[in-house]
């Protein structure tokens, strides 16, 4: 694929979507830009910028934006970039424009609720036997679409992650090569939930040593999750899981922690999930991340806790008091 690439696919023009076909044009790829609106597609033809997601930024040269899954039939590979919750609908619809062989790089993060399902899962379950690898990692939009020196992880199977490693990489933005799709899945989805608890933290005024344990007990349950799932520890303790947490966990830039943020200084579950919100992956990912780990019998209280505390379910005070009265234990 290195030296075949002419062209990469992007379905789905947010933040990460643009930024993504950013990255891909200046590794030397042509790239075509889906989006749902024609009017979107004309505007952002025009204008050469994503105002809406990503402002301030050029889109580059070699980026063509389009409404017409169609026009994605000729990539080498078509990176998939939609809301997590939307995959199953947009690998359905993306059946018809795509040759069965091209490969799908899944780049939401996230479990797909009621199922509890991995994206890579939903993927195989719709497309099976197809090619599929995920890309994931400490990685903000506006860094990578700027430029800004990035580092992410690609899993696939057989030699496709280190083909799409050779056509996406370039100076600034670095892929590392990795077969664990579960690990690296994994890490992505399950990061959003602890970072809206890091936020939550954060937003109630309990202190940075909270916020410090509450981070380290986060990774101990994901960890504990991959392990019985088969995921590599060298994969959750690299860019995809713990490099991830720490990112998205840490910084306001990050919707999830934002989210929780405000949700700890008191705003309702209606007013952060209005129209005009920016998505924070980690609402819907909590309940079924539960449902995956209680499905293999593996406890995590914080994952729990913040499933309930965002259905509705815990009131915000309740959640922290829960969490500290459990029962004293080894680390």
């Amino acid at each position: 694929m290195s030296e075949q690439t002419q062209t990469i696919g992007i379905a789905g023009a947010g933040a990460w979507g643009t930024a993504l076909a950013n990255a891909a044009a200046i590794a030397g790829n042509d790239v075509v830009l889906w989006m749902r609106s024609p009017e979107q597609a004309a505007a952002l033809a025009a204008t050469r910028s994503n105002a809406r997601f990503l402002p301030g930024v050029a889109l580059h040269e070699r980026i063509q934006p389009t409404a017409d899954l169609v026009d994605l039939a000729s990539a080498r590979a078509v990176l998939l970039v939609t809301p997590a919750q939307t995959t199953r609908d947009m690998t359905a619809a993306l059946a018809s424009a795509l040759p069965s062989a091209t490969p799908l790089v899944l780049c939401a993060k996230g479990i797909e609720r009621g199922t509890g399902a991995f994206l890579c899962d939903v993927v195989e379950e719709m497309r099976p036997g197809s090619a599929i690898a995920v890309l994931s990692g400490p990685s903000f939009a506006d860094d990578v679409a700027r430029g800004l020196p990035t580092a992410v992880t690609i899993a696939a199977k057989g030699d496709l992650a280190s083909q799409l490693q050779a056509s996406l990489g370039s100076a600034a933005f670095r892929p590392y090569a990795s077969d664990d799709l579960i690990g690296v899945a994994l890490g992505g989805a399950a990061k959003n939930v602890y970072a809206i608890a890091c936020g939550v933290v954060e937003g109630m005024g309990l202190g940075e040593n909270a916020r410090a344990a509450l981070l380290a007990r986060s990774f101990a349950e994901l960890s504990r999750l991959g392990e019985n799932l088969g995921a590599k520890r060298e994969t959750l303790m690299g860019l995809s899981g713990l490099g991830d947490l720490v990112l998205t966990a840490t910084s306001p830039s990050s919707r999830n922690f934002s989210f929780g943020i405000e949700l700890g200084r008191g705003k309702t579950l209606a007013e952060l999930n209005a129209p005009g919100h920016a998505l924070a992956e980690g609402v819907a990912t909590a309940p079924a991340l539960v449902k995956r780990a209680r499905a293999s019998g593996v406890e995590m209280p914080i994952a729990e806790a913040m499933a309930d505390l965002l259905s509705g379910a815990l009131p915000l005070g309740e959640s922290v008091m829960r969490l500290m009265s459990r029962k004293l234990t080894v680390e």
